[in-house]
C-alpha cells in the first residue's frame, strides 16, 4: 500500500477516535489535517495554509446562503408557524387510525420547508404535537418516534442545509438539489404516514382514532397555513423559476419570515435579539465545521486518497451498485458516532470522485448522502434527534424513544432502496427545469 494512504488512514482512524473522546468536531478535523498536512509537506506550507484557510473560507459568498436560511427557520419559529401547520395536519388527518401522529409528519414536512434544520424541525414540532397525541392516549414510543423521524424531513424537504452544503462542496446547482430533495421528502413523508397507519390498524391501542373535522373547521385551518405555503412558493418557486439565486432565496425567505411574525405580533425585541443570537451560534458552529474540513480536505489530497480510491474501484471493475451499498453502510456506521454536517464534509470529497467515475448522476447522489444520513439522526448511540426529543419528553426513558423510532429506520432504508432503483424519483423534476 502506498505510504501516503496509509497516513491518510491512519489520520481518518485518529479522528474518529478523536470524536469519539468528545472533542469538537471541528477541532478534531482540524488538528488531524494540520498534523497530517505538516508531516506531508512541511512546516512552511501548513503556515501558509493556516493563513489563508480560515479566512478564504469564511469569506466564501456562496456560505452566506446558510445564515439567511437558518434565519429564515428562527424567524418562522418565532412568527409560530409550526403550530397552525399541526392544526391543519389535525383537522385533516386527526381522525384516521394513526391521525395525529400522520398530521405530525406531515407537519413537519411543512415546516422543514421554512426551516431546512432535522433537529430544528424535531425540537419545534415535537414542543407542539407531542403532548396533544399523549393527551390523547397516543403510546410515547409512537408520539416521541413519528415526531423524531418527522424532524429528519426538515434535511429533505428545501431549503435544506445539508444540499447546500453538498452543492458547495461540489460545485453542483442548489436548486437542483432542492426540487430533487423535494421528491425524496415526499416520498419518505407518504412512507412514514404508512408506517404509521400499519401501527395503528394493527395495535388501535398505540394510537386512538380523534375527532372528525367538520368542513368549516379544516377550511378555518387552511387559512391559518397561507403564510407557510406564500413563503415556500416564493421562496423555492423563485429558485426553481430562475428568478434569484439560492443567496437571494435565502434572503428573501428571511424577509419574509420576518414580516409574517411582525403580521402575527410574535416578534417582540427579545424574540428578535434571540433569533440572531441563534442563528450566530449555529452559524458560528457551522462555519468552524467548514474551516476543519477544508483543512482536512488538504491532508488528504496530498495523500492522493480520494484519487487512488476512485482509481482502485474502476480499475476493479466492481459492480457500480456494490460501490453504493458498500457507501451506505459506511454512513451508517458514521450515524452511530457522528454529527450528520461533519459526515457531509468529511466524506463527500473522498466518495464523490468514486462515484462520478462509476457514472451517478451528482445530483442523485446528493439525495442518497441526505437520505442515509437522516438514518444517523436516529440511529444510537447518536442520534440526534432521539436526544432532542428525549429533551422534550422528559419522562420517556431514551430507549422508549429509539424503540419508538425503529419502524421509521426501516422507512428511510426503503426510500433508499427506492431512489437507488427508481432514480427518476428525485432526478424528474431537475430534469423538467434543466
Amino acid at each position: 500500500m502506498d505510504p501516503n494512504i496509509s497516513i491518510a488512514l491512519i489520520g481518518i482512524g485518529v479522528m474518529v477516535v478523536l470524536i469519539l473522546l468528545r472533542l469538537p468536531i471541528a477541532v478534531a478535523m482540524g488538528l488531524v489535517g494540520v498534523a497530517g498536512f505538516t508531516y506531508l509537506s512541511g512546516w512552511d506550507a501548513m503556515l501558509g495554509l493556516m493563513k489563508t484557510v480560515p479566512y478564504t473560507t469564511a469569506k466564501d459568498y456562496s456560505l452566506s446562503v446558510i445564515p439567511l436560511f437558518v434565519l429564515m427557520g428562527n424567524f418562522a419559529l418565532t412568527a409560530g408557524l409550526s403550530k397552525d401547520l399541526y392544526r391543519l395536519g389535525d383537522k385533516l388527518l386527526g381522525h384516521l387510525p394513526g391521525g395525529l401522529a400522520m398530521a405530525t409528519i406531515v407537519a413537519c414536512a411543512g415546516f422543514g420547508a421554512i426551516c431546512g434544520s432535522a433537529p430544528a424541525t424535531a425540537a419545534t414540532m415535537g414542543i407542539v404535537s407531542i403532548p396533544e397525541m399523549r393527551k390523547y392516549n397516543y403510546a410515547p414510543s409512537l408520539a416521541c418516534g413519528c415526531v423524531a423521524a418527522g424532524g429528519c424531513l426538515g434535511l429533505l424537504i428545501p431549503p435544506s442545509v445539508g444540499f447546500i452544503i453538498y452543492g458547495i462542496l461540489v460545485g453542483e446547482s442548489i436548486g437542483k438539489l432542492f426540487m430533487a430533495g423535494l421528491g425524496a421528502g415526499i416520498l419518505l413523508m407518504i412512507l412514514y404516514c404508512l408506517v404509521v397507519l400499519f401501527i395503528a390498524v394493527r395495535n388501535p391501542e398505540l394510537a386512538p382514532r380523534g375527532e372528525k373535522a367538520t368542513f368549516r373547521e379544516r377550511l378555518q385551518a387552511l387559512k391559518g397555513v397561507w403564510g407557510v405555503l406564500l413563503l415556500f412558493v416564493l421562496v423555492i418557486g423563485g429558485m426553481m423559476g430562475g428568478f434569484f439565486t439560492a443567496t437571494e432565496g435565502a434572503a428573501v425567505g428571511a424577509c419574509g419570515a420576518l414580516l409574517f411574525s411582525l403580521f402575527h405580533r410574535t416578534m417582540t425585541r427579545e424574540a428578535f435579539v434571540k433569533a440572531l443570537l441563534e442563528t450566530g451560534r449555529t452559524t458560528a458552529m457551522i462555519f468552524a465545521i467548514f474551516i476543519g474540513a477544508y483543512i482536512l480536505g488538504y491532508f488528504l489530497t496530498v495523500t492522493q486518497m480520494p484519487a487512488s480510491l476512485a482509481a482502485l474501484i474502476t480499475g476493479a471493475n466492481i459492480h457500480r451498485y456494490v460501490v453504493i451499498i458498500g457507501i451506505f453502510f459506511v454512513y451508517v456506521f458514521l450515524g452511530c458516532i457522528m454529527d450528520s454536517l461533519a459526515m457531509v464534509l468529511i466524506t463527500v470529497p473522498i466518495f464523490y470522485p468514486s462515484v462520478m467515475a462509476l457514472g451517478f448522476d451528482p445530483i442523485w447522489f446528493g439525495v442518497f448522502i441526505v437520505l442515509v444520513i437522516n438514518q444517523g439522526l436516529l440511529t444510537p448511540p447518536v442520534g440526534m434527534n432521539a436526544f432532542v426529543i428525549k429533551g422534550i419528553a422528559k419522562d420517556v426513558p431514551l430507549s422508549t424513544v429509539f424503540r419508538g423510532i425503529l419502524p421509521f429506520w426501516v422507512a428511510i432504508f426503503v426510500a433508499v432502496i427506492l431512489v437507488l432503483l427508481f432514480p427518476e424519483i428525485v432526478l424528474f423534476l431537475p430534469r423538467i427545469a434543466s
